[in-house]
């Protein structure tokens, strides 16, 4: 019997009714139309596998990011719910084994006699009978998997498995592109500060160069010392006013490594450099590179198999069952006396079940229909991610390289009004403007820089950062991996998971 059931637990799918999973079409441009002059490359020569924050060289950065995938509660979370699509599919398969059950029936009776005779034994001091009886039983079931509904429920599940696998590397690759969002606003922040602070010193190089002309008699009015001294206030109360939102970047750079804010600091290191020049693959690449995509491609699998399950409602069931049981007067141990068994096979076919199993595989064909439009839709979204981050860095430089040159114009613009100043020949007021114009223009330059690390960071998560399709767990890998015994398979998040009665420890 065991042998049997092990057959059909390896059976092919082919034997199985429902239509068998073909995927459909995805709407996959032939280029990116922010790319220009690419030449084709497969999937494992165009963008590396791995450790994609390794391009931005930023130890830090390196450090932080390998931290979500050990204590990211998020990606703990989701590491949990995989493990449990990996324990339904073993729930499947044990539906393709009998069950066998034993009982053991222990009974003590009292026979009495007839009025009469009762009366005559009492005298004798035999008023009746009592008697023992010990029933140990073997009993077994099984419901076989004639049509492939079980199989089919099998493959659903190891389908959503595989989605959930591919919803873990997704909420990994989320969290790490938020940290890295968050790294570089931090940075940000630290240019910020720094930039404000050099300008205060310039200020206040201007606010002496106003005291002594004001000290020294010439036409210059305590009004222009106050708004020069009000200048290097304003721009101190900035630069202070940014650590509020560098310590809320540090907080959540905290949350996304599992820490709490508290025990986690961060040098300061203002944003430097240039974004990295990234590989970007073919749009058709981009199917094998995004875990999402993944995702949504095997719910259509796990939907279309559930279409099998739902036609295999119209044929028979057929359980065969077994009993074998003794009967004996002593306990364990005993002498086996009384053997009985019995073998009986029934079959259940519905007659009429007024569309209900109609509706049933109506419904089912419905959420195949609905999942090829969510996959289709994921597939759209992912390449109008692409394309705007494309179109973003395109723009960012060309933008930045101009704000640069602006940014050259009005320094050199405020070196000569105040030249002219000290001259005399121009008012204060006119070098106040013109420092605060290019105080606005160095903080616009940093905003773009700002922006491009942002749109490189939503770029590689669009990409797909270093995942794979190959990474996912095949569906041979997960219908093998199950057991009778219950078990805590290792997890694929690099995460402890602790059963209940061994909490985990702060």
């Amino acid at each position: 019997m065991c042998a049997v059931a092990v057959a059909l637990a390896t059976a092919p799918a082919g034997c199985s009714v429902g239509p068998d999973y073909i995927p459909e079409a995805a709407p996959v441009p032939k280029t990116f139309k922010e790319l220009k002059g690419w030449k084709r490359a497969t999937p494992s020569d165009s963008f590396p596998r791995g450790d994609w924050w390794a391009f931005y060289h930023d130890p830090k950065l390196n450090f932080l990011i390998k931290q979500v995938e050990i204590s990211n509660q998020t990606v703990a979370a989701q590491a949990a719910a995989y493990e449990q699509a990996r324990a339904l599919i073993r729930e499947a398969q044990a539906l393709l084994f009998p069950t066998l059950s034993a009982s053991y029936t222990a009974t003590r009776s009292f026979s009495g006699l007839a009025t009469r005779t009762a009366v005559a034994s009492a005298a004798t001091g035999q008023p009746g009978t009592f008697t023992s009886t010990f029933i140990p039983a073997l009993s077994g079931t099984w419901d076989i998997d004639v049509w492939g509904k079980v199989r089919r429920q099998i493959e659903s599940n190891a389908s959503a498995a595989q989605v959930s696998a591919a919803d873990l590397d997704n909420v990994k690759l989320s969290a790490q592109a938020l940290l890295a969002t968050a790294y570089f606003n931090l940075r940000t922040a630290d240019a910020l500060r720094d930039l404000l602070l050099r300008t205060v010193q310039e200020y206040k190089k201007t606010l002496d160069i106003v005291r002594n002309q004001f000290n020294a008699g010439y036409s210059v009015s305590m009004a222009d010392v106050d708004v020069a001294e009000a200048q290097v206030f304003n721009t101190e109360s900035q630069a202070i006013n940014v650590g509020v939102q560098r310590a809320q970047f540090e907080h959540a750079i905290a949350v996304q490594i599992g820490r709490p804010p508290a025990e986690l600091t961060i040098a300061r290191r203002p944003l430097s450099g240039t974004i990295p020049k990234l590989p970007v693959t073919v749009p058709s690449a981009l199917l094998e590179r995004r875990p999402d995509i993944a995702a949504a491609e095997r719910a259509m699998q796990e939907e279309n198999a559930l279409i099998g399950v739902a036609v295999a409602a119209y044929f028979p069931d057929i359980t065969l069952s077994a009993v074998l049981s003794w009967s004996g007067n002593q306990p364990l141990p005993f002498k086996l006396a009384n053997e009985m068994w019995s073998l009986g096979a029934a079959g259940t076919q519905i007659l009429f079940d007024g569309g209900l199993r109609g509706a049933q595989i109506d419904a089912a064909r419905a959420f195949y229909w609905q999942s090829v439009a969510s996959y289709r839709q994921t597939v759209l979204l992912a390449f109008q991610g692409v394309e705007d981050e494309l179109a973003a860095i395109r723009i960012l430089t060309q933008q930045l390289a101009v704000q640069q040159k602006a940014v050259a114009d009005q320094r050199q613009a405020v070196q000569i009004y105040l030249t002219q100043f000290q001259a005399g020949t121009v008012a204060f007021t006119t070098v106040v403007t013109a420092q605060i114009q290019l105080l606005a223009y160095e903080v616009s330059e940093l905003t773009i820089r700002q922006d491009l690390f942002l749109a490189s960071v939503l770029l590689i998560q669009d990409l797909g950062g270093g995942w794979d399709v190959n990474l996912l767990p095949t569906k041979k890998e997960l219908e093998e991996d199950f057991s009778l015994l219950p078990q805590l398979p290792p997890n694929r998040a690099g995460l402890r998971l602790e059963s209940p009665k061994n909490p985990p420890r702060p």
